[in-house]
């Protein structure tokens, strides 16, 4: 098996805060590992330690105990980051430069040639589709085009490893939709993206593997294949035409029975019951139109597990 790109071995980091240097413990313990052309997400929500794992993974700051690794070599290796292309959460990019200025600096800082920086840059701003506003000055910029901009600079030096931290900040649908397709796209060249965020169902279209934090820790971590159950757990049954007479029958039967405009929809749990719900309904004279198996979505097993029972009463981040 060939070695991890990203390695993380007992990752501890602890600040000191306030007046008292009181000791506030961010991570305790992280472990996990993303292997080559992988697609990794990084999950928990606000303040479980995602962004303060990421600053450590890519040496903006130091753990107070335990190592991280980066192909094979320490984080603070200068050859190690060479490879890596960063998207912090809020990127800052001076707002007197235009796009093309900053990514053309970021490109230059990489140790590209001015040639080479300039079409380099020409390139991603088009595939980013900010090419239109590449010279305007980044301060009149939205906090989509910006975000562009930022994710633009972390592809300019065409990194091995992408390192996203919340890439779908402040995107419209059809700029989240781009993100997708792009990270797609950077996986099909031979790219490895290790990327955090909120929107659960990107992270169950688009990864291989996932780790998700809570206060810290890593509570679940392994293959969504292999963490999500895919026993049926629901199977809705969409009816039209469906009488009183056959509603009654099938409540009788003990079938959960709700309207939904024109349609009648027949929940049942797990799917044994299905025929004999699918028999009823069609001897009543009813119209099936769909019968839906429902399997355990990332955001149940998110909620069940990431979110503490004091935590509960708040809705899931989206």
């Amino acid at each position: 098996m060939s070695e991890p790109l990203i390695a993380v071995e007992a990752l501890h980091k602890v600040f000191r805060q306030g007046f008292f240097m009181r000791r506030v413990t961010a991570v305790k313990g992280v472990s996990f590992e993303v292997g080559r052309g992988d697609i990794f997400g990084f999950l928990g929500p606000n303040g479980a330690g995602k962004t303060t794992t990421i600053k450590m993974l890519t040496g903006l700051i130091r753990p107070t105990a335990g190592r991280a690794r980066l192909f094979g070599q320490e984080v603070t290796n200068p050859r190690a980051r060479a490879r890596l292309g960063f998207l912090p959460e809020n990127p800052y990019v001076y707002p007197y430069l235009t796009p093309t200025e900053f990514v053309e600096l970021c490109a230059r800082l990489s140790g590209m040639s001015a040639g080479a920086a300039r079409d380099r840059t020409r390139t991603v701003l088009a595939q980013l589709g900010i090419a239109y506003a590449a010279d305007r000055p980044v301060r009149r910029l939205s906090k989509g085009m910006l975000q562009r901009t930022g994710l633009a600079a972390a592809l300019v030096a065409d990194p091995e490893l992408l390192i996203l931290d919340e890439p779908m900040s402040g995107l419209d649908p059809v700029g989240r939709k781009e993100v997708r397709d792009l990270i797609v796209d950077e996986r099909k060249g031979g790219r490895t993206i290790f990327f955090s965020t909120h929107i659960l169902n990107d992270v169950e279209t688009l990864c291989d593997r996932v780790s998700i934090l809570r206060r810290g820790e890593v509570v679940v971590s392994g293959r969504l294949t292999e963490l999500l159950k895919r026993e049926v757990r629901r199977t809705d049954i969409t009816l039209k035409g469906a009488s009183s007479e056959c509603l009654e029958r099938l409540s009788r039967a003990g079938h959960s029975v709700r309207a939904l405009g024109e349609h009648v929809v027949i929940e049942i749990e797990g799917s044994a019951k299905v025929p004999d719900a699918l028999r009823l309904a069609l001897e009543c004279g009813a119209d099936v139109t769909e019968v839906l198996p429902r399997h355990e979505t990332l955001e149940e097993l998110f909620v069940r597990e990431a979110i503490d029972e004091g935590q509960r009463s708040d809705p899931p981040p989206q």
